[in-house]
């Protein structure tokens, strides 16, 4: 790589750490940048996973407030489920065809969207349908646990757009506040990160120094964006995850 590529890589994961702590679509960034300098798809995929994971650890970070208003047995709950997930991605990954999971990615991300946009409306839907006294939800119910599994494996395998299937699961499943959940959100794409990182280091054909650049940039990006992601209304940070997840749906169908 030339001197101007590899900043172009430390600037991707810069922007990737930034969108990992807010929106939640870091690979819309960094992936398409691997593979514009010509490195194969899932060696790409791969390396990503690890390059990335030092913007995850510093956005959660840098959302330790927020991670102090959930509960202890819902925050391990969230990372033990989606790690869990991703142990299940990273083997498909390095089992399938490439383009298997690839194919239904979009309209994954396109559904989840629609999710995280109308979830404020179903969420008071769901709340007039209980009987008794209206409890909030803190914990992870099995329906709750059983999506963040399954978004953890998606995390595992491809990752784009990871952060919004979990922010509509979560958001849909406990009843806390948005810049709360995104502090989760992120944790929990952090444990699924570390998961996958450490299979992909002992069995996956890595590019080396793409995860470094990619760490570099992602490591500032990533606590940059928390303190972006606690200061967005609400209303506005549910309209830029819908945005992002579209955008990176569309990008992945063309």
């Amino acid at each position: 790589m030339t001197g101007a590529e590899h900043l172009a890589i430390i600037a991707a994961g810069l922007g990737a750490g930034v969108l990992t702590s807010t929106v939640g679509v870091a690979s819309l960034i960094s992936f398409p940048a691997l593979i514009a300098l010509g490195i194969p798809p899932v060696v790409a995929n791969a390396s990503n996973t690890i390059g990335l994971l030092p913007g995850a650890l510093s956005g959660s970070f840098g959302y330790r407030r927020e991670l102090r208003e959930v509960s202890r047995p819902t925050t391990i709950a969230v990372v033990l489920t989606c790690a869990i997930g991703a142990i299940g991605g990273a083997v498909l990954l390095l089992a399938l065809p490439a383009g298997v999971f690839a194919a239904a990615a979009p309209w994954l991300i396109l559904f989840t969207c629609l999710l995280v946009g109308v979830q404020p409306w179903i969420s008071r839907w769901l709340r007039s349908r209980r009987n008794g006294p209206q409890e909030t939800r803190t914990t992870m119910t099995p329906a709750t646990t059983a999506f963040a599994a399954l978004t953890g494996v998606y995390g595992g395998y491809f990752g784009a757009g990871a952060g919004v299937m979990m922010m509509a699961v979560l958001a849909l499943g406990l009843d806390l506040e948005l810049r709360v959940l995104n502090g989760l959100k992120t944790l929990s794409l952090l444990a699924a990160n570390l998961v996958a990182s450490i299979i992909f280091i002992f069995i996956a054909d890595l590019n080396p120094t793409a995860i470094a650049l990619l760490a570099i940039g992602s490591v500032a990006g990533g606590y940059v964006g928390s303190h972006i992601g606690r200061r967005l209304p609400s209303t506005l940070l549910r309209i830029l995850i819908v945005i992002a997840g579209i955008t990176a749906a569309v990008l992945m169908l063309r």
